[in-house]
């Protein structure tokens, strides 16, 4: 763990497929402005130039440090972008063009990496060394917290918890692969699933566009397609989640994201399962709480990777 100031400020980035969150935030954690902008504009370089007039705007003249986090895959330190399918980026530079526009150090990182970092220092993974967040929203991901800082790995990616196969040769993802976990639990690929089963013919009170939300409330009222993919999703979270606590053995695991907030039955079900499911001694003394940040974790992580840097002795 690091320590800061609560009088340290920098500025949080969470940078979604649709909208960007932009903060100012404190050394404890604490935002104290924020605000939420639509991306009319998914290119490079018009989201570079949407959060610089943020980020200044917030900053007030002052050379704040500043993180993104945000949803793909990024290589190491190197601030590049490998995937990001919900903004349809490959392979862009994007630290370096944001670094350029606002003329300081940017921390780029995964989105849900950011939000395990904003939960170890400020929520509910706070003070525990070996914890594991996972948030299952319109994407799948998890931040790794091991001897007590975030483990990104030897690539920069480790933590892409959406992208374990759980269906060989399955459904087409987002990342370009098939069989991915996020192919069948997040709350976009619900949506289009239920779309796919009901163009096949499916019967069902769900209609194209229904949400994880209205799938399990049609679940829970035996709805059979309904029921189906509500279940399916439950076993193949819960069985992915309950492998990961058998290798990883963390002490905590932190859930939270949209699908999960919307779907308590599926949660909770989920809950019960990862202790049905992992490896006996991995499961002492483990504890499966919610996401204590909400919509904060972000951006609060993301400023609070900013200021890390500050701080080399501790490592990265």
């Amino acid at each position: 763990m690091f320590e800061t100031s609560e009088m340290e400020l920098a500025i949080g980035i969470d940078l979604g497929g649709t909208n960007a969150r932009v903060a100012l935030v404190d050394g404890a954690g604490k935002v104290a402005q924020a605000v939420k902008v639509k991306l009319d504009d998914r290119t490079p370089a018009a989201v570079v130039e949407l959060l610089g007039v943020q980020v200044e705007a917030l900053a007030a003249g002052n050379a704040l440090p500043v993180g993104v986090g945000m949803a793909g895959q990024i290589l190491g330190g190197s601030g590049v972008v490998s995937v990001a399918p919900n903004l349809g980026w490959r392979d862009v530079p994007f630290g370096a063009l944001l670094a350029k526009r606002l003329g300081a150090r940017v921390s780029l990182m995964n989105d849900v990496g950011a939000a395990a970092f904003g939960e170890a220092h400020a929520g509910a993974a706070r003070g525990e060394p070996h914890a594991l967040v996972v948030f299952v929203g319109t994407g799948v991901g998890s931040g790794l917290i091991l001897n007590g800082r975030l483990y990104t790995g030897a690539m920069g990616v480790a933590g892409e918890f959406g992208h374990v196969k759980v269906v060989p040769g399955g459904r087409r993802c987002g990342c370009g692969e098939q069989g991915c976990l996020e192919a069948y639990v997040s709350g976009k690929n619900l949506t289009a699933r239920i779309a796919e089963r009901l163009d096949g013919g499916a019967q069902s009170a769900l209609s194209p566009g229904s949400t994880a939300g209205d799938l399990e409330k049609a679940a829970l009222a035996s709805d059979g397609l309904a029921k189906e993919l509500w279940e399916e999703a439950s076993s193949l979270l819960a069985l992915s989640l309950a492998n990961l606590v058998t290798v990883l053995n963390p002490r905590r695991v932190i859930l939270g994201g949209g699908v999960l907030l919307g779907c308590p039955a599926l949660k909770e079900a989920v809950k019960a399962s990862v202790f049905d499911y992992a490896l006996g001694v991995s499961r002492v003394n483990l504890e499966l709480l919610d996401a204590q940040l909400g919509d904060d974790a972000g951006v609060v992580g993301a400023a609070l990777q900013a200021l890390h840097v500050r701080h080399p002795a501790e490592g990265r």
